[in-house]
């Protein structure tokens, strides 16, 4: 295959440094987006021509427009993009909720997803190209106190579907990562067990002390394939990582 120009977000760590590290190994050029800078120069440092990197907050509205320029004037085009960045909090009960929280979620994980869409829309036309969302199982079963973060998930599904209906020339599939041992997960241990239902937060929690959390390289390999070979019948759709319809994509 011929290098591939991707875009990864929430790329410092995490699955999106599963998704860069595959995808860089693999010989393409990506442009990596995140807050957090030091991982960034690190895949930089390692990968120097292969690696550009904005630390930006893409909840800040020219940020998503700068990582495309980005692309390209570095790479010449876009062949597809990774939206993985997403925050968790706030982790409260819907009677408790505070409006403006939720909207400080919605913007990270709703409005700069939908920004940097419509920036890469008429690039993917161009290149047939790709964009996977990093969903989540929130998105399709409700958990207490989840209500802001598994409706904005289900947000990025219809998204998805939305692309698919609307974009015939580009591939849009939401994937859940499942459970998966990162920041998100940790941040969950240490602020869920106030607001959750004990049983859901036992749960998580057994699954983090009995090591059954995923670990991000397997969802990430997933998805990063996706970002270069999805194909157009898969467009729109919400699958897990491990579902048989993601076989081919999935190593070993």
């Amino acid at each position: 295959m011929a290098p591939k120009v991707i875009i990864v977000t929430g790329a410092s760590r995490g699955i999106g440094f599963a998704v860069a590290t595959y995808l860089l190994k693999a010989s393409h050029n990506l442009v990596l987006v995140s807050r957090s800078e030091s991982e960034l120069q690190q895949l930089k440092k390692q990968f120097p021509s292969q690696v550009e990197y904005l630390a930006a907050d893409l909840t800040v509205d020219e940020n998503a427009a700068k990582a495309a320029q980005l692309a390209l004037k570095a790479f010449g085009k876009i062949d597809g993009v990774v939206i993985n960045h997403g925050v968790l909090s706030p982790i409260t009960r819907l009677e408790d909720a505070s409006i403006e929280d939720w909207k400080t979620l919605y913007d990270a994980n709703v409005f700069s997803a939908l920004a940097l869409t419509k920036e890469v829309i008429p690039h993917l036309r161009a290149s047939k190209g790709r964009i996977i969302f990093t969903s989540s199982g929130a998105a399709s079963n409700a958990y207490t106190a989840w209500g802001a973060y598994g409706s904005s998930k289900a947000a990025l599904n219809s998204l998805a579907r939305h692309i698919a209906v609307e974009e015939s020339d580009i591939t849009a599939v939401a994937v859940s990562p499942g459970r998966v041992d990162t920041a998100m997960q940790k941040e969950l241990r240490e602020k869920g067990s106030s607001a959750m239902a004990a049983k859901d937060y036992a749960g998580f929690a057994t699954a983090f002390e009995e090591g059954k959390l995923n670990k991000p390289e397997w969802p990430g390999h997933v998805i990063a394939e996706l970002s270069l070979a999805a194909k157009p019948e898969l467009s729109g759709k919400y699958y897990t990582w491990n579902a048989p319809e993601l076989a081919e994509y999935r190593e070993g």
